[in-house]
């Protein structure tokens, strides 16, 4: 498995183990050893995470959203309480299966939808992949978030929810959120993907930076070989290179050289089996490869306005993508209110890296905007 891919997508959350375009992707054996004691253990998993309160849901479903099957989880404590929809990143870095380390705290305030998109995870194993790849888009699958928006409003009986969009998650829950702003009672960027090419160049400066006082040699000499970076046309390999050296000094996860906590977490996830879990990989693989180009092209720094409150959330030792372009662009923003939280442990995973924290944020500065009251 890549480096190149596995970072590329855990780019933030660009996120998710992908492999290489030069190899095979991984089957089935490199899973197997291990996978009876998996299944041994996510009934347990399943139990201690079992929604047992007498208002609450907890339901793992496929809805049709642009014309296919696309799969979602709902659960909360409470199905009056405010809906929150977690973007996930990538493309393809599905979190559902992932979010076992700090989902059942925010489930006792929110209402938590995640949901694998259209080319990811239990979605894209739902699907024809080759007849799926030629509708991966920006604009297609911000619209299939318009969408779910509204289905969950239905269904709850609830006329907002709180949008949540993590890194490229932001790309897609931002465009939704401004084409159905009186759908939205508030919006989460959580270290998003807002500038590529400024993230990009701000983030290859720190690493430079990073591996002169690390007198690391070798590092500099592969960073320095990528000049000039990222220049008019990014490829996966370079990019790869470069998320490499993010990963390697802490700047997906803070203060360690791997992300494997992370990338790995959907094997207890009782949300995902095998099949689901090879799905991941796959569906990560076709989405960055198509999707990419959009990727590179995104500048919300257009976004001046909303008419809907705006959280931003980042990670201090973020370098995958770098907090001073978001806070830059928060500064500047009109909006009717707009606060900064700050997760001085955390790189780009703050969910997983602070999730006590996270968890607070969003209790503190969240809830209140959504219509409720905080504890």
């Amino acid at each position: 498995m890549s480096r190149m891919i596995a970072v590329l997508a855990a780019t933030a959350a660009l996120l998710a183990p992908h492999p290489a375009a030069a190899q095979t992707s991984p089957g089935p054996s490199a899973y197997a050893a291990p996978e009876e004691a998996y299944a041994a253990i996510r009934p347990m998993i399943a139990d201690m995470h079992r929604i047992v309160t007498p208002d609450g849901v907890e339901t793992t479903e496929t809805v049709m959203l642009g014309g296919i099957p696309q799969w979602i989880s709902i659960r909360g404590a409470d199905r009056d309480n405010p809906i929150l929809i977690y973007v996930h990143g990538g493309p393809g870095a599905s979190e559902m299966g992932r979010s076992i380390s700090w989902r059942r705290g925010v489930e006792e305030f929110f209402t938590v939808v995640h949901w694998d998109q259209r080319g990811t995870g239990k979605t894209f194993g739902a699907n024809d992949p080759e007849a799926t790849r030629p509708t991966l888009s920006r604009e297609r699958m911000a619209s299939d978030l318009v969408e779910l928006i509204d289905l969950l409003r239905a269904r709850f009986d609830q006329p907002k929810v709180v949008l949540l969009g993590h890194s490229w998650g932001n790309v897609i829950g931002l465009d939704a959120a401004l084409r159905r702003p009186d759908a939205v009672s508030a919006y989460v960027s959580l270290s998003p993907a807002l500038a590529m090419q400024e993230n990009e160049r701000v983030a290859y400066a720190r690493l430079l930076g990073i591996a002169r006082e690390r007198g690391d040699a070798e590092g500099l000499a592969a960073l320095e070989a990528l000049a000039p970076y990222p220049g008019e046309a990014l490829d996966p390999q370079r990019l790869g290179t470069q998320r490499g050296y993010v990963m390697r000094y802490g700047g997906l996860a803070a203060y360690r050289d791997n992300a494997e906590f992370f990338m790995k977490a959907a094997r207890l996830s009782p949300d995902y089996d095998l099949d689901d879990r090879l799905a991941i990989d796959a569906g990560g693989e076709q989405s960055i490869q198509t999707l990419l180009p959009a990727l590179m092209e995104t500048d919300l720094r257009s976004v001046r306005r909303t008419p809907f409150p705006v959280v931003l959330m980042v990670g201090r030792h973020d370098l995958t993508t770098p907090p001073e372009v978001s806070e830059a662009w928060l500064e500047a923003l009109d909006a009717p209110s707009k606060t900064l939280v700050r997760f001085e442990h955390s790189a780009h995973l703050a969910p997983h890296e602070e999730p006590g924290r996270f968890l607070l944020a969003l209790v503190e500065h969240v809830l209140p905007l959504a219509g409720a009251e905080a504890p």
